[in-house]
């Protein structure tokens, strides 16, 4: 089960690239541990990864949280590409001296993952993948998505610019109420999903990174769920990077036909389905995400 998360909000950090564009970060877990990149869902932000923090401390992970461009204290990037994350990565490893490390994402962070997995396996241990969103042209996926979530989706292969249109008055009253937000996703997510959003620790880190993630407005979350509209721009099949996978078959938000079709594409691929779990399993199966991790990080260096 969750882990006691620190009552105190994390450092947040900004790295000035090349350029002077901005990347926010912010740390959780033993500050000189295994390190282990977190990209967070859509919405969401750097402030995601406080999921880990008692758990991530107790062992010895070190977890870097990255707001992506265009959320939280990122700048936004028009017309970027999942294969341009690996390089934002490294430049937040470099710069804290970080030479190997793994990667994991929830939900819409996987395909970032797996742009990581492809893009820079020298640098990477391992990479996990939870609750993820797959290609949109997944079998059997369209018909086990929430109607409001395939009408995004159809609206963003369509029309990529007509989705900011709409995206926007949404983050826009989020992020005034996030409570509200918060409270109106409980009743079309899964019945496991309810009990995880009724603990206060969840909700508290929830609401602190719905807010952050929509700080910006909505554009970069827009753009977020345009990307996957389309084709990811790599094949998964050309990924060799040990990578784990875990997903809920009770998940109302990303369908486990998705995490089926990356576990059958992906050929170095450890996966891992529960059929009672929903979207949030990456909080309750924490710390059997975490070992993992531990146990793949050890035996790669």
């Amino acid at each position: 089960m969750l882990g006691q998360p620190s009552p105190s909000p994390p450092q947040s950090r900004i790295l000035h690239l090349p350029g002077g564009r901005r990347l926010g970060y912010a740390e959780f877990g033993d500050p000189g541990g295994l390190p282990c990149f977190f990209f967070h869902g859509i919405p969401g932000s750097r402030l995601e990864a406080a999921f880990t923090e008692d758990l991530a401390a107790q062992h010895g992970i070190r977890v870097i949280g990255i707001d992506r461009p265009g959320m939280g204290l990122s700048d936004h990037v028009p017309n970027r590409r999942f294969l341009d994350w690996p390089a934002d990565v490294i430049a937040v490893a470099d710069a804290l001296g970080i030479g190997k490390f793994a990667v994991t994402g929830v939900s819409g962070g996987s395909a970032y993952v797996a742009a990581c997995a492809l893009a820079i396996p020298e640098r990477l241990h391992a990479a996990a993948i939870i609750s993820g969103m797959g290609p949109q042209d997944t079998p059997g996926a369209d018909r086990d998505m929430r109607p409001s979530r395939r009408l995004l989706l159809a609206l963003g292969r369509r029309a990529p610019r007509a989705l900011a249109l709409v995206i926007t008055p949404f983050t826009s009253r989020a992020a005034r109420d996030p409570q509200r937000y918060l409270d109106e996703m409980a009743p079309v997510m899964a019945e496991a999903d309810r009990a995880v959003l009724a603990l206060p620790d969840v909700r508290r880190i929830l609401l602190a990174n719905f807010t952050e993630s929509f700080r910006q407005g909505g554009n970069g979350i827009a753009l977020d769920l345009a990307l996957y509209c389309h084709h990811w721009g790599f094949r998964l099949e050309d990924i060799t990077t040990e990578t784990h996978l875990w997903h809920g078959e009770a998940d109302r938000n990303v369908p486990v036909a998705f995490g089926r079709g990356l576990a059958r594409a992906i050929s170095n691929c450890r996966a891992h389905f529960y059929p009672n779990e929903g979207h949030l399993m990456a909080i309750t199966r924490m710390p059997e995400i975490l070992q993992t991790l531990i146990e793949s990080i050890r035996r790669s260096r």
